[in-house]
């Protein structure tokens, strides 16, 4: 065929042209002389597409309805066989098309199917070869140049701007290639995960020219550092002197050309740190890379993927300053504040030509929500990081196992974990400064564990086992000055008329001065919570619940220990408690319900709730991690409130022997004595009931002084509960029989008794049921006596619903019949 004319050749079309139109083109211009047919083929065209319209309006305007009819008839009559026939059986097909619908096209449809994906398997296979072969191409290219730079003929040209410009051309059209193999195993891991073989074959070559690139990549890197003179010395005298000079930055410094090269070379790095992450993740979850890259057309990697290894290209800046380090590091190993200083004095001098140079090239890469700043920051403290498990750490320990000047270990160690702390958090202040709101976010995705230099202690458990016992030994010795002091036990008291409105603000709690507890209790929590704070600079959450469970919990339980001992072994109790004694009990029951509140808060921070779910020791996860000590807390508080409780009451029993005595003679014959002191007026206090008020009296008022008022508020109740059943069952109950005068005598000192009670409520006599409901027995008048005792035993109901009406709902109707038969009228 001869060759059509330039306009022709260039001409193309907006879309694809058919294979019909194709083969009509093709038809009437073979040649070049078949062009001066075109007027008259365009004539013939203009007439045929004029009779086709003619043809159309035909049909449309007078076969279309008498088509339609015809077609509705068909149907109709269609319907009614079927009908007729009982539904759509296939009766009428013939055997042979009923086998071929059957079998026959299935059959075809899997052939089909087949062929199409050995089309698609050769196609792939292919285009894969090309690719792979080209990038294997390409890599014997680039070996050959760095061989060739290296040579005597070609020495210096790898460090000239032409000769870089070559490689880096080379090494980009390599990773695009690689893009592209990427791009189609991407696909077949997703879509076709049967083709193994073939995903491995092709794998196993590019890992071969990865393996080629890679280092070269690296290499080019480092030449280029070197002829831009990085990097810069290090003064370590303005460290020691602790001035603040700035050590110039190369990266600032550089421009032209330069600047250029380095710039290409960083973009290489990345973009293949890019694609090495991208296999990684494709073999690790296909379908999901092939939906995150492919399906929605982004090669962009993750933040999470790349800053847990770091960047290459901040890794090639970090890797020669670790090795001019390593002199300082070892003469200041007695002086760990100097390399810390160091460390962090390199990272902030560098840091505005890593935000201004380097900070647009990962952009530039696509490397969408990295932060060189992080990644500088991150690979300055691995430095540190290196060195402390190498050099400090080691010697620190064996300086504690072999227990030889143990205090100054220990004192070595709390002084490098105080400058990890510090240094911590003034290096992750250069990592977020300028990005503000974004603490949070960075330990929501992981990067506590790159900016931390307690990371160290990921691979190391027994060091952490020993920095919590030694964290231990410490508190334990700022709380021992503490247990000594009796100041330190001592209860602040004040005492002041409040309203209605600050009584009820009494019960809501939430300071230490609320609950009245000792200051024990406040160094106590200080002590607790700054090893709490210490455990959550650990990277991990199994960590932190390690060195909580090994520092905190035991020095809690320890000074549990201590609250029960100084309880029991501080004074008499029983019916011999004193005023110290009971002053002990009620700090100690301040100090568990301060503690029992404050466990409580901490329990609901966010940090103890995740640390709850990865912990042994809850293996349901449904209770929190400080349950168990807030359990022993209250079952101490509760248990110290019953000693109270029980020691007042027996003391109160004690005091009443006499009391009980002498109301046997309420029931003897006094009747001129009676007419003349029936009024109560005229009556006072049994003197053998006094001195037992008085006790209750005093010791109510002091542990109101010194008890919060939640636990005052149970204990108060609780007493007056016992004392309505003691009173009831001694005296009541008794064999003792009442006159009008003794009936009045038990009224006023009863009414003495819930009269001490009237400080604490408005109606005192509601805690007292029994006794106050007996009163009410004792007073009734003889006719309704006789109404009780001489109902039928059958009329319970009735006996129920009389002693109701007279106010009586606590005393059964046994025990009301029994108070009755004692009154003597």
């Amino acid at each position: 065929m001869a060759t059509l004319p330039p306009a022709a050749v260039s001409y193309s079309f907006s879309t694809p042209l058919t294979h019909f139109l194709l083969r009509f083109l093709d038809g009437h211009f073979a040649t070049p002389a078949d062009l001066r047919k075109l007027p008259s083929l365009s004539d013939l065209l203009d007439r045929e597409c004029r009779d086709l319209d003619l043809d159309l309006r035909t049909l449309l305007g007078d076969k279309l309805s008498s088509v339609a009819s015809a077609w509705v008839s068909r149907s109709q009559e269609t319907k009614i066989i079927l009908r007729q026939g009982d539904g759509f059986i296939p009766y009428s097909i013939p055997a042979s098309s009923r086998r071929m619908l059957e079998v026959g096209i299935p059959l075809i449809v899997k052939e089909v199917s087949c062929i199409e994906t050995i089309r698609l398997y050769a196609e792939l296979s292919l285009q894969l070869e090309a690719l792979v072969g080209e990038l294997e191409d390409t890599s014997v290219a680039i070996i050959s140049q760095a061989r060739g730079d290296f040579s005597f003929s070609n020495l210096g040209r790898a460090s000239t701007p032409i000769g870089m410009a070559e490689k880096h051309e080379k090494l980009l059209n390599a990773v695009k290639t690689v893009t592209s193999i990427e791009d189609k195993l991407g696909y077949i891991s997703s879509q076709r995960p049967q083709w193994a073989h073939l995903m491995m074959t092709v794998d196993s070559r590019v890992e071969k020219a990865l393996a080629i690139l890679k280092p070269q990549a690296l290499s080019d890197h480092r030449a280029i550092l070197a002829s831009l003179g990085w990097p810069p010395s290090l003064s370590s005298s303005n460290v020691e002197k602790e001035k603040s000079y700035e050590t110039p930055n190369p990266l600032s410094l550089m421009h032209g050309e330069k600047k250029d090269v380095y710039s290409q070379s960083f973009l290489i790095l990345c973009t293949l740190q890019q694609l090495f992450i991208q296999r990684e993740e494709r073999k690790l979850n296909p379908l999901e890379y092939y939906q995150r890259y492919k399906c929605t057309n982004c090669s962009d990697f993750s933040r999470s993927s790349h800053l847990g290894s770091g960047l290459w290209s901040i890794d090639e800046l970090v890797r020669p300053i670790a090795s001019r380090m390593e002199h300082h590091f070892h003469r200041w190993s007695n002086q760990p504040k100097f390399i810390f200083a160091l460390v962090y004095k390199i990272t902030r001098d560098f840091m505005d030509g890593v935000d201004h140079v380097l900070q647009p090239l990962v952009d530039k890469a696509r490397c969408m929500g990295s932060s060189v700043r992080e990644a500088w920051v991150a690979a300055m403290v691995k430095i540190l990081i290196d060195y402390l498990e190498k050099e400090a750490f080691p010697v620190l320990v064996e300086r504690y196992e072999i227990r030889d000047g143990i205090l100054l270990a220990d004192a070595s160690w709390l002084h490098l974990v105080d400058l990890m702390i510090t240094f911590d958090k003034r290096m992750r202040a250069l990592a977020i400064s300028g990005m503000p709101c974004v603490e949070s976010f960075l330990e929501l995705q992981g990067m506590s564990l790159s900016l931390s230099t307690f990371s160290v202690f990921v691979e190391h458990s027994d060091w952490l086992h020993i920095w919590a016992e030694i964290e231990l030994d410490d508190a334990n010795e700022k709380l021992n000055p503490e247990l000594e002091s009796q100041k330190s036990w001592s209860i602040s008291t004040h005492q002041q008329a409040l309203s209605q409105m600050e009584e009820a603000e009494l019960f809501l709690l939430s300071n230490i001065e609320d609950f009245r507890a000792p200051p024990i209790a406040d160094s106590v929590v200080k002590i607790a919570w700054n090893m709490v704070e210490r455990a959550f600079l650990l990277p991990t959450k199994m960590m932190k619940v390690q060195f909580i469970r090994s520092s905190m919990i035991v020095f809690l339980n320890n000074f549990f220990h201590i609250l029960v001992q100084r309880c029991h072994n501080g004074g008499s109790y029983g019916a011999n408690m004193d005023v110290d004694a009971m002053l002990r009990l009620a700090g100690s029951i301040n100090v568990a319900q301060y503690l029992v509140s404050v466990l409580r808060q901490w329990s609901e921070d966010f940090r103890f709730l995740e640390m709850s779910q990865c912990d042994p020791k809850n293996e349901d996860q449904t209770g929190s991690f400080l349950k168990d000590e807030t359990m022993r807390l209250i079952k101490l508080d509760t248990d110290f409130l019953e000693m109270t409780m029980s020691s007042i009451l027996l003391q109160f029993d004690d005091l009443c022997r006499d009391y009980i005595d002498y109301i046997e003679q309420w029931g003897r014959e006094q009747l001129d004595l009676q007419e003349s002191v029936v009024d109560e007026q005229s009556l006072c206090i049994s003197s053998s009931f006094v001195r037992a008020l008085d006790m209750l009296k005093d010791h109510l008022y002091v542990l109101r002084l010194n008890l919060n008022s939640i636990d005052f508020l149970d204990l108060w109740r609780s007493i007056a509960d016992g004392l309505d059943h003691f009173i009831f069952n001694s005296i009541t109950l008794s064999v003792v029989k009442f006159t009008d005068i003794g009936v009045n005598q038990y009224k006023y000192d009863m009414r003495a008794l819930i009269q001490i009670f009237s400080a604490f409520c408005s109606k005192p006599e509601s805690f007292f049921p029994r006794v106050h409901e007996s009163m009410k027995l004792l007073t009734l008048d003889k006719k309704d006596v006789a109404n009780v005792l001489n109902m039928v035993p059958e009329n319970g109901k009735r006996k129920q619903l009389f002693l109701q009406s007279k106010g009586v709902f606590h005393v059964t109707i046994d025990q009301a019949k029994t108070i009755l038969r004692k009154k003597i009228f």
